[in-house]
């Protein structure tokens, strides 16, 4: 059965997977995005999406600049809260359910272990605060929504942290990163995958409750942001293309305006109990988006 998704940010990483995986899942995905769609102009809003008749909308669009979204919190809570309570009481006026994308800065990292669904949220930072409401506006706005929590994307093409070390190892000998944030690196391309198998399973029994609600999607496995770099190079002194030296440093080494939780892992068991889909370790993930990126002599934009 084929489906009509329409997406938000048609510019971000997950919404770029999402067209690139439609054609290939038997999905039609409509990407959509300024100035037809403007979640700071909620008018725009509704009439973006009826012209796009969509089964199921995604919003994947937000304010994601973290460390500037504490100078500004207005304008994070406009687009990541407002505007997302839009995009979800729009779906619901088209009779449509709605996916929305969250984060697991909605957690404050304090705990142990892997968060699960259930957990307390204490955002600290500006950006956590925004998504958190976000989460709270769509939940008001639609009773057919999916909330989808997922932590450290990367992707062939975007801005991200592999792509990140990908240029710094060709232009430093030294690359410093921080080795006490935990969490799990999660793949854009799976991400849409896993959209497509939600939003499938939501279309085929929109009476069933319990595939509704708040749900964790990351890549299977944890690790730390120098241990991914680690791994990165790794990848690189096997093409034989040129690896700098990794020095693992703190936090407190590197201040930022935003603080960023110390455990960002994320538990995605009850996505695979409900929805039975889960992403593969992470690790092997990576490995794909490395050599797609490296087989290309200028690596996508």
């Amino acid at each position: 059965m084929s489906i009509r998704i329409a997406v938000t940010g048609k510019h971000g990483q997950v919404a770029r997977a999402l067209t690139e995986a439609g054609p290939l899942l038997d999905a039609v995905v409509i990407p959509l995005s300024r100035p037809e769609l403007d979640l700071e102009a909620p008018e725009t809003i509704e009439p973006a999406l009826r012209r796009a008749a969509p089964d199921i909308v995604v919003n994947a669009a937000a304010y994601t600049a973290v460390d500037q979204a504490e100078g500004e919190p207005q304008k994070a809570i406009a687009i990541n809260a407002t505007g997302a309570g839009a995009v979800a009481a729009a779906a619901r006026a088209l009779a449509v359910p709605v996916i929305q994308l969250s984060t697991d800065y909605v957690f404050d990292g304090s705990k142990t272990s892997a968060y699960v669904e259930e957990d307390r949220v204490a955002p600290f930072s500006a950006y956590g605060v925004s998504k958190l409401a976000g989460e709270h506006a769509v939940a008001a706005a639609n009773g057919e929504h999916v909330i989808l929590r997922t932590a450290w994307v990367y992707a062939p093409f975007g801005k991200n942290f592999v792509r990140t070390m990908l240029a710094l190892a060709q232009s430093r000998d030294e690359v410093r990163v921080v080795a006490d944030q935990h969490g799990c690196p999660t793949y854009a391309p799976e991400i849409a995958v896993a959209i497509i198998g939600v939003a499938r399973n939501i279309l085929s029994n929109r009476s069933e409750p319990l595939l509704r609600g708040i749900f964790h999607l990351a890549g299977n496995g944890e690790t730390s942001w120098a241990h991914l770099a680690a791994a990165i190079f790794a990848f690189l002194a096997k093409q034989g293309l040129r690896k700098p030296v990794l020095t693992p440093i703190t936090s407190a080494e590197y201040p930022t305006p935003a603080r960023r939780p110390a455990n960002s892992r994320l538990d995605c068991g009850k996505l695979a109990r409900v929805h039975g889909i889960k992403l593969p370790f992470w690790h092997d993930s990576l490995g794909i988006c490395l050599e797609r990126l490296t087989k290309k002599p200028n690596p996508e934009e």
